[in-house]
């Protein structure tokens, strides 16, 4: 009878991952239009409504860091029909920055899909001194406290990458906190500060028109929208390689076969000609891969910087 029962299940379960999607999907995007993970997240919807046949429907519910809209996901029916399009900020450094977390991203959420990763990119104003990684560290050795940087928000990835330099120099920088990363770069420019972590498609216009010196990427390897611009590696500090990814992920206990399904549509659209131009031109690596190996990099990169913000002593309430 239990066999009969199971194998019942599982036809229905089977039945329900061919219909799907029988209707529009919603995809949260946990913060407000216009920044990397909302331009990322309309792409994959476009091309997610495109290749299944229903319309994905972009929701976006910022706050927090990406925690408001991504735990409404969390809490979401497990029907595949709410998603989220979420990032390693949220995903991987949030819990060690946030002393309460509305939700657990490794137990409350389901994996589907990487989308992309996007390194990041240090620069200082034209006319601060420091021509590359080595001057600016031993700027800031000659001058300890004076130099201002930012990461375009507190716990951010920018500014755990810029806390990460800082314990492997040994330099004694400030942190300056903004709510996002335009009142920032505003402030790099105006040279209220010196230094800033961010992705290249806050600041490519002002490098192009020499307003802004790019230092080094966070890559592993040099960005292909700015191959004149050395790695972290290059500069001496091999392990500071870090990106930003943003990929998405259901409520717990989203049927398998649903997941398997989003899953590999997200990897069609990664393949499409298009979608590859619209990512280079973000500076945005397409990601890909299964839902196992999207939760490897949730876990992988939660234990790498869980120690940094222990070091850093970055703390949220």
């Amino acid at each position: 009878m239990k066999k009969l029962l199971l194998l019942s299940l599982l036809s229905c379960t089977a039945v329900f991952a061919q219909g799907y999607p029988s209707k529009p999907v919603r995809l949260i995007i946990p913060f407000a239009p216009g920044g990397a993970t909302d331009v990322i997240g309309r792409l994959a919807a476009q091309k997610l409504s495109d290749g299944l046949g229903q319309q994905f429907i972009v929701d976006n519910h910022p706050g927090a860091n990406g925690n408001i809209g991504t735990e409404l996901a969390a809490r979401a029916a497990p029907d595949g029909y709410t998603l989220v399009m979420s990032y390693d900020g949220t995903l991987s450094i949030n819990p060690s920055v946030y002393r309460r977390m509305p939700f657990d991203p490794q137990k409350d959420l389901v994996p589907i899909g990487g989308v992309g990763q996007l390194p990041l990119l240090m620069l200082v104003n034209a006319q601060f001194p420091a021509k590359n990684v080595a001057e600016l560290v031993a700027w800031a050795k000659a001058n300890p406290g004076k130099l201002n940087f930012s990461g375009a928000g507190y716990g951010s990835s920018g500014h755990l990458a810029a806390e990460l330099l800082r314990q492997r120099a040994g330099i004694d920088i400030v942190h300056v906190n903004y709510k996002g990363g335009g009142q920032a770069v505003t402030d790099l420019l105006g040279g209220q500060i010196q230094m800033l972590m961010t992705g290249l498609t806050t600041v490519e216009g002002h490098v192009k028109s020499g307003k802004l010196r790019p230092l080094a990427f966070t890559s592993a390897k040099r960005v292909a929208g700015a191959p004149e611009v050395p790695t972290f590696a290059e500069s001496g500090y091999p392990g500071l390689v870090s990106h930003s990814w943003y990929g998405i992920l259901g409520p717990v206990g989203t049927p398998p076969e649903v997941v398997r399904k989003v899953n590999a549509e997200i990897n069609k659209l990664l393949q499409l000609q298009d979608v590859k131009e619209r990512l280079a031109a973000l500076g945005v690596e397409p990601l890909g891969g299964t839902p196992e190996q999207f939760a490897h990099l949730i876990r992988e990169d939660a234990a790498k910087w869980a120690k940094v913000v222990k070091e850093a002593g970055i703390a949220i309430e």
